[in-house]
């Protein structure tokens, strides 16, 4: 049969047709009004999208760029830090500290489990200047109460600053930055924005602004200060990567089309359907026999145990060659333990049946054992009609 090749990964995330349009087009130059305007509308969109009238920054780097920002820009050497990790992207906040010369405590939970609040409340002390944590660690599955952990850092004070990594989680998981007290909170474009890799962006809260008066760790490029002064003006402190910018901008005029032209709601479809969608993924797998990996799933991706005594790479190999459907292998420790199916950005009710009955023929495959084949999609199906009567919504282009 006739192949398309698809993404099922946490990123990069299928492309919006009308953001690579968009990106294709686009050739005005950096230093223009043309590029100005879009620039401007993308900024102000983005405080929507991210919901929160704070500052909203949009660098041309990765995620990992825009975390660097906020330890470079919110630390100074010596400073005693607290990272919560529970999967391969927290540990890149205790790399990421330790490497700015941090003083850096640790709250490890295992690999597919997330944090007791009473420990972190136990840890969060005066002396702590910065919490570090994910709001979805896309390594493993897993949701973290980030309203609860904001609600520690907020009784410790000002003097505490809270920054959450949301790569995978903005667009998919409902965060109330500014009600919550979030003072720094991250995003990538190759996630829910549903355009390729390469820009970072972030919000930054009064109390994060006013820390980097008096932080003293070296930063140039990621200086966020510069850049801040460069975008009331309209610009940026160096070369912007422009046509992602433009698709950026296309990618928003989406999301504000889901909402009936309010962008707000919008991006709550958006999430919705990321919800809908994991939703219907976790109940297809699990009809199968297969264990969920996350004891607090997100709807960012869905990790699944391999069936006992199976390495996952049979898994996701037999994915490619059979469909030319990509899927995750698990990280770190977990590689060849379980696989990832992402539910991030420009995905349906379609693509999810779709992978669902892929499945069922890769672990026929794979195992070399009898599966009821249309039992991962009838029980996707159950969830979708019981959303519909309840007038729920996924993704259309």
């Amino acid at each position: 049969m006739l192949r398309k090749n698809r993404l099922f990964t946490p990123g990069p995330t299928p492309l919006l047709p009308a953001a690579q349009t968009a990106m294709a087009a686009f050739t005005a130059h950096h230093r223009t009004a043309d590029f100005r305007a879009l620039f401007q509308r993308v900024l102000a969109d983005m405080k929507e999208f991210v919901g929160t009238q704070n500052d909203v920054l949009v660098m041309a780097c990765s995620g990992t760029g825009a975390m660097e920002a906020a330890v470079s820009n919110l630390t100074s050497p010596g400073d005693k830090v607290l990272v919560l990790t529970a999967g391969k992207f927290g540990e890149r906040w205790t790399g990421l500290t330790k490497a700015f010369g941090c003083n850096v405590e640790v709250l490890s939970a295992p690999y597919g489990e997330t944090f007791s609040l009473d420990e972190i409340r136990e840890r969060v002390t005066r002396e702590i200047r910065v919490v570090f944590v994910q709001a979805t660690e896309s390594s493993t599955g897993v949701r973290h109460d980030v309203q609860g952990i904001a609600k520690i850092v907020r009784a410790c004070g000002d003097d505490t600053l809270l920054v959450v990594d949301a790569i995978t989680g903005l667009g998919t998981t409902r965060l109330d930055v500014d009600e919550w007290g979030v003072d720094f909170i991250i995003g990538g474009s190759q996630k829910a924005l549903m355009i390729p890799p390469g820009l970072g962006y972030c919000a930054v809260s009064d109390r994060a602004w006013q820390r980097m008066e008096t932080t003293k760790s070296p930063r140039f490029y990621f200086d966020l200060r510069k850049e801040r002064k460069a975008a009331a003006k309209g610009e940026t402190a160096s070369t912007p990567a422009t046509s992602l910018f433009a698709a950026l901008g296309a990618a928003l005029e989406f999301i504000r089309g889901m909402g009936n032209g309010d962008l707000r709601k919008g991006r709550e479809v958006l999430v919705d359907n990321a919800e809908l969608c994991a939703e219907m993924t976790r109940a297809g797998v699990q009809s199968l026999g297969l264990k969920l990996f996350a004891s607090s799933p997100a709807a960012a991706l869905t990790a699944i145990h391999s069936p006992d005594g199976m390495d996952s790479g049979r898994i996701i190999r037999e994915f490619r060659e059979a469909f030319d459907a990509v899927v995750a292998n698990g990280q770190g420790e977990m590689k060849g333990k379980l696989f990832r199916i992402a539910h991030i950005g420009y995905y349906d009710y379609l693509d999810t049946i779709g992978i669902l009955g892929a499945l069922e023929h890769v672990l026929a495959r794979v195992t070399g054992t009898p599966v009821e084949f249309g039992a991962a999609v009838r029980a996707a199906q159950e969830v979708y009609a019981r959303a519909a009567a309840g007038k729920g919504q996924l993704v259309s282009a």
